[in-house]
């Protein structure tokens, strides 16, 4: 995925109110920008860090920059983040689609926000006569507080279980059921649940594993011009 204009280099002033950033851009302008995240951010919203924003040229806009990566160091040199959670469906259903997923590929159709459950949408649905249906749940991974081990969740996320327990009646269906964690950081060497964050999304994982849903984990490659699924994690759950 190509960022659509040249995203501009700044340090981060604060995070604020979730959605909002001030940034002092490397030009010496000051601006805020939208932060397209829900989560906390954990050792990444540390005001002075290198920041990259996108700008939109929409009139609309009341803020044009978003906040799309920004540098992290855990001691073996600065490595490129990649904070906007509206990106992941889009990078997995590419990777899917140009066959950079093995586990995924061979399917007819893929289709995305697909209605299911208890009022949910699945973030990829994948169909084939012969295969039958795949539910693929597409989680965002940028934690990481030890080096080359990327986690999940970082912060308590009653959405995350909810997932967890539809994808399982899915599998408990028939159908082949996915969490397939998308890590926004080229330095992870391999994955791992944050359980000491959020308990209840540990036990509900171990829960939907016993009843058959699968789990995956693939980290990027970043730039300021493109994000790209770079290859396969191994769990470490």
């Amino acid at each position: 995925m190509k960022f659509p204009t040249p995203l501009v280099r700044g340090r981060l002033i604060k995070r604020y109110k979730r959605f909002l950033a001030d940034v002092s851009l490397d030009t010496g302008e000051l601006v805020t920008a939208t932060c397209p995240n829900t989560g906390s951010m954990l050792g990444l919203a540390v005001p002075g860090a290198v920041v990259w924003l996108s700008v939109s040229a929409s009139p609309t806009r009341k803020y044009p920059h978003t906040w799309e990566l920004v540098e992290a160091n855990l001691g073996r040199g600065p490595v490129l983040v990649g904070i906007n959670t509206s990106h992941p469906n889009r990078l997995v259903s590419e990777a899917i689609t140009a066959g950079l997923i093995p586990e995924l590929s061979g399917y007819a159709t893929l289709r995305r926000e697909v209605k299911y459950g208890l009022s949910s949408r699945i973030d990829i649905l994948l169909e084939d006569p012969q295969k039958g249906l795949a539910y693929v749940e597409v989680k965002n991974v940028h934690l990481s507080r030890q080096a080359g081990r990327a986690e999940f969740p970082d912060s308590v996320t009653a959405r995350g279980v909810k997932h967890l327990v539809e994808l399982s009646a899915m599998a408990a269906a028939g159908h082949r059921a996915v969490m397939l964690y998308l890590i926004q950081r080229d330095d992870a060497e391999h994955f791992a649940l944050a359980g000491d964050i959020d308990p209840r999304y540990a036990e509900a994982f171990a829960a939907a594993r016993d009843a058959g849903v699968e789990a995956i984990a693939y980290a990027c490659r970043l730039t300021p011009q493109e994000i790209a699924i770079a290859r396969a994690v191994p769990l470490e759950v």
